[in-house]
């Protein structure tokens, strides 16, 4: 079973076999029980699956390891070893974490990443370079480092096996393995044997790497590079063997593939001049290089790299003329792959004559065209009398050509790793090597042929080696623990390679096959067949095939096609052709041919090579060379070849790196498992994990398993004895004493008890966190609730308290609120009646008034409508009466006319009827009478009415007589009334009118008031905009006015931050410049100490010596002084002036190169020198230039000040004039006698400035004279310029004084020795000097004191610049006044302004006059005491104030005591002494504890004083040199000893200070007291000497540094990292093979208390010695530096490193380092800034790394980390315990989105040897010299105090 069954719980992960991702993971979501024949699970993706065991085997899936080991650098640290473990580790570290190496036990595992990737610069090498392998993260370099370090240490040589698939990267690693070697090791010689080394990659890349489907750069031969290395360790040569050339790529390419890389570079650069002759043109023109269809590789410059190619060759010795023959035979196969070969008929073939291609072959290689052109067609055949010669068919003739094209490749391939070795082979012993093996990893096509055959057998052999190396350090750790050693089943190979290699084998069979006349492929399968197929189980025949067979390998089954093996393993040529090769005129190709044999067939046929022939073998030299009947096959120089491989492998100690191809399709970062899954079955790793398993892979020491599982433990159970400890726990934790071993130094586990174990202390800790949680949880709660019941009482009271006062001043307030109510709403409300009253009182009367109107008017219109309708009504009804009547009477006359007419027709009828007459004939008469009584009656009645009648006619008559009077009058009135009607009518039309012009005249109003009101809204807009207008251009102009100053001041500010800006650019430019000369110094030291070592070697190795010649010449660079000082001392120890010089037994040519490169480091030493001089001269006079700049900008501003007062002048004399000319009448005006009075006052103030201006301007003109006068005094040293001198000075006193002093000072030297016959006159010469240099110090004070008056001149420039804006402001104030206001305001503020500035004039110039009076009282005191001390002199001499003839009467001169003046005497011949007990054999110690710091360097300087003193040239160039050369030697001696290095650095730079402070130079000199100004030197300049001083006090810093790092570099890791100065904050995980330095302090080991503790005893050394205090800062700076890069490179480099807990520790680390900078006072030198870097890791590592918002601030907070490092730390970032989570790829890149814009450079790691420029600031020391007292311990008796 996989593991134990109690594992097999809920929630349990395991591994379940898939069809693509090969293993997939689940978790079980129920127990297993024993007896189940199938698991519950849930894969990741949410679905349940029931998964079925094999009911043969009842095998359960693979456990899935816990979180916390998933990523670790070494797969052996897995708690279960099994193949999904191993996938998914490598998995989740190329994906997740972008990381490409990983340990596999022994093995190297590495993943192409198909990517670039920054981590094989030289930083990540010096990371690497002497660290333990487990103790760094995976890298090729640290398998090189191991390497290397077992070859130092073992003195046995070592290897480095690579091997992969095609395009899996094992050229890379091979390639950056031997760089490692190269930058590691270094040549034991001039030569750069590392760089040709190096060189030879590029070659060998050129001519034996092509395109492939799978690889853009793929090896297509296998390689074992032997790197010598001398009993140093150094690099001497180096030595290349080659297997298995695929020479068909010449000939022939599959497509997306291309030929050799050197072709393509030669087609690319045929239009090179020297290229000409070779005739070549594209490489699509070629047939051997346009047959891929793929001629360019994308990225890739074939160009450029036939230019590295050229170059490395060059380096490597092959010269111009070999490399343009090697291009000749190149373009010449380009050109014979172009011959084109025609049918002649069906048994021969033909070349076209004149062949364009054939014949350019023929030309490049130098043979006739006949004779190629006759033996590409033909073959010779002979037999036992006779030679025939055949022709060949077209197909036989291009075989033959492509086999000749091929064999010439081979030849020139072979030629070239020849040379290529012999260039990097040396004279010097080899005294080991690393073998660094390229080969191909076990290969398997679908068409398997001869080359993938030997290549697997290749691998076969390697891999039983593999196997044999790892079950002997299984068997080997077992031993050395003491472990009962049970027998590992492993899978042994050794079956498959007898079937190979064994007698009857496969390539015996082979051979054999070959040899026979008409041997062939199908025999020779068939003779497979009937050997090997029932005798040995790995051999298979193909079930479909007779022409294949199948071998059982390690890794896998593989079918080989027999087609072509032998051919392929015959490797045939045409002789002839190889014989017209060997005649040819280009000595190059008989070179390559000189040792062919011949290449005949062991049965004599020449047969047609058709296929891929791919393999060729480097010639073995030691074959018999007199046996040329039988050619040895290739399978038979491949088998002896790698024998002879293996037996090399065997004697070396084997490092194993392992390639893997992630991918097919090239693709960065992506992970293929089934590829991945299938290589590592093939190259052993998944073997290795199995051999692990097998036995115990996991593997503690105790102190880890006790650190780790301490929370198991009970306390009793502790004890003191920790191996016992464990003893105990663990057979209590694991029942089965199986499980585990306990050895002599660790605990071996079987696989899967860690897991067991991590699950234990995982729930013990699950258990402890929950109690923890539950009782903090109670106590927060119970302490909240408390918090809360006392803050709610609280506030309940002051709240209850405060609702309460709210209470009862709400009822105050409600109770006055209703009383002013009350009165305010009886106010309002009698207000609103009285206003209503009144109003309705005026409403009524009005209302009434219009109502009475109205009602009036009513009235009289009804009166006046009442008539008018009286007389129409009557008028109408008249009317109408008429009209009825006048219708009546027509209508009855109408009906009465209708009735007679039908009466007369009826009558008419009727009297036409005789019965109708008779009727009516009968009453006829009746009627008659009737009718005639009828007649009679109405004729009385017809009289009556006539009486009637006439009567009415009379009565009618009259009364229409008054009816037409009446009708008149109406009529009348009608008329009237329709006049007046008219009149209504006019006037309704009137009013109509009048109402429509009253409208027309009202909307015209209206408009008109509109228009007004627009126009008066305009108008108030305008002025509103007038004055905003207005407002704007007095903002303006006071804008102006400010933008004015401002611009003035910003102008000023500009200048200056211009200025500041420069001067920043020199400063940094001047620290580069300063930081490449310190290591160009750095440099000439390595050179110098390497000269010194040569020398001593030619010293030593010589018997005769020549006699030297002392160096009497002045020098003043330290080299050259170096070299007299040797001789001088080899003089004086000797007693003899020779010295020893350079004998004949070494390299000559090796020292004229040493002295030629050390002359060419000083010359550039000396350029760096002056360019530094320069650079400083720059600064100086770009400060000077600022400061001139600035006094010509304030001369400008003053001119602009005057000018512009110049102008209000004027201004005021035309105001004046104006005022004067229009004069008004009045008291105050114009004119009148008050303004005529201001106006003479304003005159006389103008007047009065005018006359204080032009005595400032005298005063200034003196100062400047003065000032002029002085430095001249002070520059003068010839006697020429005395008399200017005097002629400058006005008192006669001071004259005669200063004349006496000259010819004093210029007379005493010669007359010394007439006059000073008892030493007096000497005395007053120094008394004379001590005045004269008493004066001088006055003078600059002076001097000085003039300065302060040119600044304060300054100050009021200034003043009057203020003046003159505020006048402008004033100015620009006054123009807003009226004009009256204007004028008055003008006139006053002038006044003002003019007397406040003649109140400034006079005090300035009252100050003038008492500086003037004070400096003439000082000079007639000194002109007084100069005469008085000169007068001795002067009168004993004729100056040119006397006469000639006067007598001179003799003085008496005191003695005076000789005091000490600070000087050391000591004789030419103590100079050895001096420099031998001073420097040569002082002890630091003692001087540093009984003696005042500093005493050596105060010591020499007080003897050069002295020497100085007596103008002693030789003697101070002589000391200068031996003091310089002694410290240079002592250095050489003592320089790892750290207090001697801190002494002589101190006593460096104040002897440097000294020569300063007392040099003369004012800068120096303004530092000193007046008695230390005194003993400044007088003779000799030695500026130049300071700078060769400098240099060397360079020099030591340097060393002081690297002999710090060297004492701090191994306690860094181990006490910044690795030890937990927290107890118990971070675990110990589970590690495999590559065990980790334990974080646990054992003894010996370094702590953080050890860091500090050397810290500080550097200081304490340093403050003892008297180190300036700015040195000792940038020490300690440089410390800090260097505490932080290598400890953040480590961290970099680790990813056991990187956790949280890990962060926590490192942050209180370095906050002790901080607390001893702020105990030492060093928090201000920048060495707490030289740990941001450190410090923002620790806290990115501590930092949540979830969201965008982590995301932002981790950016914004880790701006001193670049983006790679933030990524690396991220990817690297590991969790210690399974409550810490992994950072998601997801937020990584989003780290990486939002660094995308940052412009910093790309290198991941700090650089560690990087050094900080040293300056070196002037620090003058208040010791007196004549004070020093000199102890007789330093034995210098023979010192003279002078």
């Amino acid at each position: 079973m996989a593991a134990s069954e109690e594992l097999y719980t809920k929630c349990a992960r395991v591994w379940i076999p898939d069809v693509e991702e090969v293993w997939k993971s689940a978790e079980l979501t129920k127990d297993y029980k024993s007896g189940d024949v199938s698991l519950q699970l849930m894969l990741e993706d949410g679905k349940n699956i029931e998964h079925k065991l094999d009911p043969k085997t009842k095998n359960l899936p693979y456990l899935r390891n816990p979180d916390i080991l998933v990523g670790e650098n070494d797969l052996t640290a897995l708690s279960y070893l099994h193949e999904p473990a191993v996938l998914h580790n490598l998995k989740v570290r190329f994906i997740d974490s972008k990381l490409i190496y990983t340990y596999c036990g022994i093995v190297l595992v590495a993943i192409n990443p198909y990517e670039t990737l920054p981590i094989y610069g030289t930083d990540i090498i010096n990371a690497y370079s002497g660290q333990n392998m487990g103790d760094m993260d995976p890298h090729i370099f640290a398998v090189a480092e191991e390497a290397y370090k077992q070859m130092a240490r073992d003195e046995r040589n070592q290897s480095i096996i690579v091997s992969g698939e095609s395009g899996a990267g094992k050229t890379v690693s091979a390639k950056y393995a031997m760089r490692y070697f190269a930058t590691v090791s270094g040549s034991a010689s001039e030569a750069n044997v590392e760089e040709k080394v190096l060189a030879s990659n590029p070659i060998m890349e050129a001519i034996g790497n092509a395109k492939t489907t799978r690889n853009d750069n793929s090896s297509r031969f296998g390689k074992y590079i032997e790197i010598g290395f001398d009993n140093r360790y150094r690099i001497i040569g180096a030595n290349m063997r080659t297997y298995l050339l695929e020479k068909s790529r010449v000939v022939f390419q599959a497509d997306e593939e291309r030929n050799y890389h050197i072709f393509y570079q030669l087609c690319a650069s045929a239009h090179l001049p020297e290229f000409k002759a070779l005739k070549l043109s594209s490489a699509n023109d070629f047939l051997y290089t346009r047959q891929g269809r793929s001629p360019v590789i994308d990225g890739v410059d074939d160009t450029k790299e036939l230019c590295t190619t050229r170059n490395a060759f060059s380096l490597l010795g092959i010269n111009e003329s070999y490399q343009m023959g090697l291009f000749q035979v190149l373009a010449a196969i380009l050109h014979l792959g172009n011959v084109e070969i025609k049918d002649r008929d069906a048994d021969s073939s033909v070349i076209p004559p004149n062949n364009r291609h054939l014949m350019a072959f023929c030309e490049l290689v130098g043979v006739t065209y006949q004779d190629m052109s006759q033996w590409l067609c033909h073959r010779k055949l002979k037999t036992a009398t006779e030679t025939y010669i055949k022709p060949l068919p077209r197909l036989q003739a291009t075989n033959a050509r492509d086999a000749l094209s091929k064999h010439i490749y081979a030849k020139l391939f072979n030629w070239i790793v020849e040379h290529v070795n012999k260039a990097l082979v040396t004279n010097v012993k080899q005294h080991s090597f690393i073998g660094v093996l390229d080969i191909y990893g076990f290969e398997t096509f679908e068409i398997n042929s001869f080359e993938q055959f030997c290549i697997n057998y290749a691998n076969e052999k390697l891999q039983q080696q593999f196997n044999m190396h790892v079950f002997k350090l299984e068997q080997e750790e077992y031993m050395k623990e003491q472990i009962p050693w049970t027998l590992i089943d492993f899978y042994d190979n050794q079956p498959c390679i007898n079937l190979i290699e064994a007698k009857m084998g496969i390539l015996d069979l082979l051979d054999e096959e070959c040899r026979m006349p008409k041997g062939s492929d199908d025999s020779w399968a068939q003779k497979l067949y009937n050997t090997h197929l029932k005798t040995c189980s790995l051999f298979e025949k193909p079930r479909m095939s007779n022409r294949a067979f199948i071998i059982q390998h390690f890794a896998d089954k593989v079918e080989y096609q027999c087609d072509g093996f032998l051919e392929k393993n015959k490797d045939t040529v045409n002789e002839e052709q190889i014989n017209v090769m060997k005649a040819s005129k280009f000595n190059l190709l008989v070179e390559l041919f000189q040792d062919e044999e011949k290449a005949t067939s062991p049965t004599g046929q020449v047969q047609g090579t058709g296929g891929r022939t791919r393999l060729s073998i480097k010639p073995d030299k030691s074959r018999d060379t007199s046996s040329k009947e039988h050619k040895k096959t290739v399978g038979c120089q491949f088998r002896n070849s790698l024998q002879k491989l293996m037996d090399t492998l065997n004697a070396t100690t084997p490092h194993y790196v392992r390639c893997i191809k992630p991918n097919d399709f090239k693709l960065a970062f992506s992970f293929d498992p089934k590829r991945a899954v299938q290589q590592l079955r093939a190259c052993g790793v998944l073997e290795t994990i199995r051999i692990s398993a097998a036995g115990f892979p996991s593997r503690w020491t105790y102190q880890e398993f006790f650190s780790r599982y301490r929370v198991l433990m009970k306390q009793k159970d502790v004890l003191a004895d920790k191996k016992l400890t464990c003893k105990n726990v663990l057979e209590k934790l694991v029942q089965d004493q199986d499980k585990y071993q306990f050895g002599k130094t660790k605990i071996f586990f079987r696989a899967g008890q860690v897991a067991y174990l991590e699950k234990l202390r995982a729930d013990k800790l699950r258990a402890a966190c929950i109690r923890i949680q539950k009782t903090i949880r109670c106590w927060l709660a119970r302490k909240k609730y408390l918090r809360k019941r006392s803050a709610a009482i609280t506030i309940q009271r002051f709240t209850r308290g405060y609702q309460a006062r709210c209470l009862a001043k709400f009822l105050r307030r409600t109770q006055a609120a209703t009383i002013i109510q009350k009165y305010q709403r009886m106010y309002v409300e009698r207000k609103r009646y009285k206003q209503k009253q009144a109003a309705a009182l005026a409403m009524q009367t009005i209302l009434r008034a219009y109502m009475a109107r109205q009602k009036y008017q009513a009235l009289l219109r009804e009166h006046k409508a009442v008539i008018i309708q009286k007389h129409i009504r009557g008028w109408l009804a008249r009317c109408w009466y008429k009209r009825c009547l006048e219708a009546i009477v027509y209508l009855q006359c109408c009906i009465r006319r209708m009735r007679a007419k039908r009466e007369l027709k009826k009558l008419k009828i009727e009297a036409r009827s005789v019965e109708h007459f008779k009727k009516l004939n009968k009453g006829m008469e009746n009627k008659i009478m009737q009718l005639q009584r009828k007649i009679d009656e109405q004729s009385k009645e017809n009289r009556l009415v006539n009486e009637r009648l006439v009567g009415l006619e009379s009565s009618y008559t009259v009364e229409s007589e008054r009816m037409r009077g009446e009708l008149n009058r109406l009529r009348g009135v009608e008329e009237d009334a329709k006049n007046k009607a008219n009149q209504v009518s006019s006037l309704l039309e009137e009013l109509e009118r009048l109402k429509k012009e009253l409208s027309a005249t009202q909307q015209e109003k209206k408009t008109i008031e509109d228009w007004a009101q627009s126009y008066r809204d305009e108008m108030e807009k305008m002025v509103a905009e007038l004055k905003h207008q207005n407002g704007l251009l007095k903002k303006e102009k006071d804008d102006l006015n400010r933008l004015i100053q401002e611009q003035s001041q910003q102008m000023t500010e500009k200048m200056t931050r211009a200025i500041a800006e420069e001067t920043q650019q020199l400063e940094t430019d001047l620290n580069e410049e300063r930081s490449r000369y310190q290591n160009l110094l750095s440099e000439h030291l390595r050179l110098e100490e390497k000269y010194d070592d040569l020398k001593e070697e030619m010293a030593l190795s010589s018997n005769v010596s020549k006699p030297g010649h002392r160096r009497t010449d002045s020098t003043h660079s330290s080299n050259e002084s170096e070299y007299t000082y040797n001789s001088e001392y080899a003089e004086l120890e000797d007693g003899t002036r020779g010295r020893e010089d350079v004998t004949r037994g070494i390299d000559t040519s090796l020292t004229l190169k040493l002295q030629k490169r050390v002359t060419e480091l000083e010359q550039d030493k000396q350029l760096l020198r002056n360019e530094l001089e320069n650079r400083e001269e720059q600064l100086q006079r770009a400060s000077a230039m600022a400061r001139g700049a600035e006094l010509e900008y304030e001369s400008l501003k003053r001119q602009e000040l005057e000018s512009e007062n110049k102008k209000l002048k004027h201004d005021l004399e035309e105001m004046r004039k104006s005022l004067l000319g229009n004069a008004a009448t009045g008291a105050g005006a114009p004119g009148s006698p008050a303004y005529k009075v201001l106006l003479e006052q304003l005159n006389a103030s103008c007047e009065e400035l005018e006359v204080r201006k032009e005595e400032v301007l005298i005063l200034r003109s003196q100062l400047v004279s003065q000032k002029e006068a002085m430095h001249h005094k002070e520059t003068m040293t010839e006697p020429s310029v005395y008399k200017d001198d005097v002629s400058k000075l006005k008192d006669d006193e001071v004259k005669q004084a200063y004349v006496g002093l000259k010819d004093t000072n210029r007379s005493a030297a010669p007359d010394l020795h007439k006059l000073n016959e008892d030493g007096e006159l000497w005395l007053v010469n120094q008394g004379l000097k001590e005045t004269i240099r008493l004066l001088e110090h006055q003078l600059q004070t002076q001097r000085r004191t003039y300065d302060n008056e040119v600044e304060s001149l300054r100050s009021e420039l200034q003043n009057v610049k203020e003046e003159n804006n505020r006048q402008q402001q004033l100015l620009a104030q006054n123009l807003q006044l009226p004009p009256e206001a204007r004028i008055e305001a003008s006139l006053q503020h002038e006044i003002t302004r003019l007397t406040n500035e003649n109140l400034d004039l006079m005090e300035q110039l009252e100050k003038q006059d008492r500086t003037i009076r004070k400096l003439k009282k000082q000079l007639k005191v000194y002109s007084k005491r100069i005469g008085e001390m000169g007068a001795g002199q002067t009168e004993g001499q004729t100056s040119p104030g006397q006469m000639v003839d006067e007598p001179i009467h003799p003085v008496n001169i005191p003695r005076r005591e000789k005091d000490f003046q600070g000087m050391l005497e000591y004789k030419k011949e103590d100079e050895m002494k001096l420099v031998k007990n001073l420097i040569l054999e002082l002890k630091p110690r003692g001087v540093a504890v009984n003696l005042i710091p500093g005493l050596p360097a105060y010591i020499l300087f007080m003897c050069l004083r002295h020497a100085d003193y007596v103008n002693d040239d030789q003697k101070v160039r002589t000391l200068l040199t031996s003091t310089i050369n002694s410290i240079k030697k002592i250095l050489k001696k003592r320089g790892d000893d750290f207090e001697t290095v801190s002494f002589w650095l101190a006593n460096t730079c104040r002897f440097l200070h000294c020569l300063k402070q007392y040099s003369g130079d004012e800068q120096f000199m303004k530092h000193n007291t007046s008695r230390q100004n005194e003993h400044c030197l007088s003779n000799f300049d030695l500026a130049e000497y300071r700078q060769v001083i400098s240099d060397l006090a360079i020099q030591i810093y340097q060393q002081l540094i690297k002999c710090m790092e060297n004492i701090l570099q191994p306690m860094i890791v181990s006490g910044m990292l690795e030890h937990e100065t927290i107890q118990g904050v971070s675990g110990v995980k589970p590690t495999g093979l590559r065990k980790r330095t334990s974080s646990i302090a054992d003894e010996g080991t370094y702590t953080l208390d050890s860091i500090l503790r050397q810290l500080s005893a550097f200081h304490s050394t340093m403050c003892q010695h008297g180190t300036d205090p700015e040195l000792i800062k940038q020490v300690v700076k440089q410390q800090f530096y260097i505490i932080g890069a290598v400890t953040l490179n480590n961290l970099l480099l680790r990813k056991d490193m990187c956790s949280w807990s890990k962060g926590m520790q490192i942050r209180y680390n370095v906050s002790q380092l901080e607390e001893w900078l702020r105990d030492k006072g060093l928090m201000t030198c920048g060495a707490k800034e030289t740990l941001e870097p450190l410090i923002q890791a620790a806290q990115l590592l501590q930092v949540k790394k979830k969201t965008d918002e982590d995301a932002e601030a981790i950016c914004s907070m880790c701006h001193a980390l670049t983006t790679a490092q933030i990524v690396k730390v991220l990817n690297l970032y590991t969790p210690v315990n399974e409550f810490e989570e992994r950072v998601s790829v997801a937020f990584i890149r989003t780290i990486q989105t939002r660094l995308r814009d940052r412009c910093e450079s790309p290198q991941l790691l700090m650089d560690t040897k990087m050094i900080y420029p040293v300056t070196f600031p002037f620090n003058p020391s208040c010791l007196a010299l004549e004070t020093i007292q000199i102890p007789s311990s330093l034995n210098l008796a023979f010192l003279t105090r002078v």
